[in-house]
């Protein structure tokens, strides 16, 4: 039931026999109405005073006057300057309760999107470190968004862009030749990702160690850092590497390898996962060539240092390169490859990329290049911009060894979790083995929830503790809100109560009855409003506001030792179709929602 296709037809009707105007039910603008005013549904009224001939607050008047008059579900109306607010009635609120307790269905067909296939990248981590906070929020944001499109109707394919080449695993490589006497995860007892991540940043620290020497003895920072003995070894080894040297190549394979193996344990504990792992290994060469057919196609250009450059000052931009004078790729080079890959080997109409804010410029050239290299999808090339995560002490730096890293903050994350319940009270009684699930559930939940209540394209800054709290908008009082609905379904059944169907109750559901139906009814397109703004956080403040009013209904009013046996059992109804919405909604964010807390 959507009250939309109830209303729009009879506005339409309005306006031919009011004003003898025959409008199209699509340019009509309705909305919910703002929380400050009475109402369920507002018109807005200003674009049909070309039609009525009359001010916007006359308007507005007869057309609630003849809606009023003529549909039974809206029982009374407002006007605000130019908006027609509608409050739509108890009936059928009811009814549409009632229909979805029988059919148990959350989303309707009018809240769809179209049937297209999307491709969404999202990870893309370097393999010369661990994954950090930042890509926490990353894999968070690109996974809830899969989860959310596809609950849209779209067919989702999740992939992974590993950057498993370049300059940056070249220095890890040669930090662990010089300094690492052989050391491997399991003779250190290291996770592999943190393993190499560890002779990262021991190249830096020798590497500035040699650029200090080299300004003591009378050369610019600069010219210190292009020609310190580390980093001419660092380049070298990646060009033996492009040349397929066996050993370089070998050593690349195995110390890759330490750091597949850990970033698979840091995905499985934050319970994200990927249809298709794409390596810039293995298509760069696919973006070399398309590069050298557009500089063959006069598309691009050669300069006399022998590098390939793309000229945009027509589009407002500078000129790109795309090869470097030595014949090796750029970033820009290798998404050009796994672009036009990807395009051949499915059937997709767009790619998204969940890719942070500073590759803003990036993307918008990878669209440019594409098209002007004859693309035909170019177009359908969408950068998810999300702002940076930082902690309340300030930014993280890979190089100096300050990032947080994911894999101790999911402890951390658990271990508050353990901490706060234990000072609450609130698992006595439980096993061990049933408490740290809980307290896994509830930290994960807790950090998930707290990354992604935020839109993805605004800056955040993430406090564990702050996240945890069992009270206010995060993850655990949702959780928590949800295990209670599930422990008063099972203290029914134990009292030989089955969730019933409404279908045969005769009673006035009160106000905040009615308040709950209605979230229950905007959940479809808050979902379809997330999918099509690419936005978590519609959904994580939408269940937080139904978690809220839950609450406040909980409080206020018995459920199971009400006495009206019509009114008890739609209560328990009702209670059975908001923890579904909540766990529905907690499923698309990638939070679990416990039985019991």
């Amino acid at each position: 039931m959507n009250i939309e296709t109830i209303i729009k037809p009879e506005v339409r009707r309005a306006l031919k026999e009011l004003y003898q105007a025959d409008v199209n039910e699509d340019n009509l603008q309705l909305q919910k109405t703002r929380r400050e005013f009475k109402g369920d549904i507002t018109i807005v009224v200003f674009p049909l005073v070309k039609y009525s001939k009359r001010p916007p607050e006359q308007t507005a008047e007869e057309l609630g006057t003849f809606l009023l008059e003529a549909l039974e579900d809206v029982s009374e109306f407002n006007v605000i300057k130019g908006f027609l607010n509608l409050v739509i009635s108890p009936q059928f609120w009811l009814q549409y309760i009632r229909e979805i307790g029988k059919t148990g269905r959350l989303f309707e067909e009018d809240y769809q999107l179209d049937q297209k296939e999307v491709m969404i990248e999202y990870s893309s981590p370097n393999t010369n470190k661990p994954l950090h906070l930042g890509h926490i929020r990353n894999n968070l944001i690109g996974y809830s968004l899969s989860k959310i499109i596809e609950a849209s109707g779209r067919k989702v394919i999740k992939v992974n862009l590993v950057n498993d080449r370049g300059i940056h695993i070249c220095k890890s490589m040669l930090a662990w030749q010089k300094w690492g006497n052989g050391e491997t995860p399991e003779s250190s007892g290291k996770k592999g990702d943190h393993l190499v991540g560890d002779y990262y940043v021991k190249f830096d620290q020798e590497f500035k160690k040699q650029i200090s020497s080299l300004v003591a003895e009378g050369m610019s920072t600069d010219e210190a850092s292009r020609k310190a003995p580390l980093i001419l070894e660092a380049q070298e080894m990646l060009r033996k590497w492009e040349a397929g040297d066996p050993v370089t190549v070998d050593l690349w394979e195995t110390m890759n390898g330490w750091v597949y193996k850990g970033f698979d344990e840091t995905y499985n504990r934050l319970g994200v996962s990927f249809d298709k792992i794409y390596y810039e290994s293995q298509t760069y060469k696919q973006g070399k060539s398309i590069v050298l057919k557009g500089l063959e196609d006069g598309v691009l250009y050669r300069r006399e240092d022998n590098s390939v450059w793309a000229n945009l000052n027509d589009e407002g931009l500078d000129e790109k390169l795309l090869l470097r004078s030595d014949g090796t790729s750029v970033y820009m080079t290798q998404d050009i490859g796994t672009a036009a890959q990807r395009f051949n080997e499915y059937d997709i109409d767009e790619i998204i990329y969940v890719v942070g804010n500073e590759q803003n410029y990036h993307f918008q050239v990878l669209s440019i290049v594409m098209d002007k290299l004859g693309f035909p999808w170019a177009e359908n090339l969408h950068h998810l911009s999300y702002g940076m995560v930082e902690l309340p002490e300030g930014k993280m730096k890979s190089r100096e060894g300050t990032v947080v890293d994911a894999d101790d903050l999911i402890d951390e994350m658990i271990a508050t979790a353990r901490d706060m319940s234990d000072e609450l009270g609130k698992l006595d009684g439980y096993s061990d083995e049933e408490k740290e699930q809980i307290y896994r559930i509830i930290g994960l939940g807790a950090l998930k929830y707290f990354i992604l209540k935020v839109d993805p394209r605004k800056n955040m800054t993430f406090n564990p503790r702050e996240s945890i709290d069992f009270n206010g908008n995060t993850g655990p009082f949702v959780q928590y809100t949800a295990a209670r609905i599930k422990s008063v379904l099972r203290k029914a059944l134990e009292q030989g109560l089955d969730i019933p169907n409404t279908t045969g109750m005769n009673f006035t559901m009160n106000e905040k009855e009615i308040e709950l139906v209605k979230l229950i009814y905007d959940f479809d397109k808050t979902v379809y409003e997330a999918a099509r703004s690419y936005t978590p956080a519609m959904i994580a403040n939408y269940v937080y506001e139904l978690a809220k009013e839950y609450n406040q209904f909980y409080h206020d009013y018995s459920i199971l030792k009400e006495e009206n046996f019509h009114v008890r059992d739609f209560r328990i109804m009702l209670s059975s179709l908001v923890v579904n919405v909540i766990s529905t909604a907690l499923s698309l964010l990638g939070i679990e929602t416990p039985e019991r807390m």
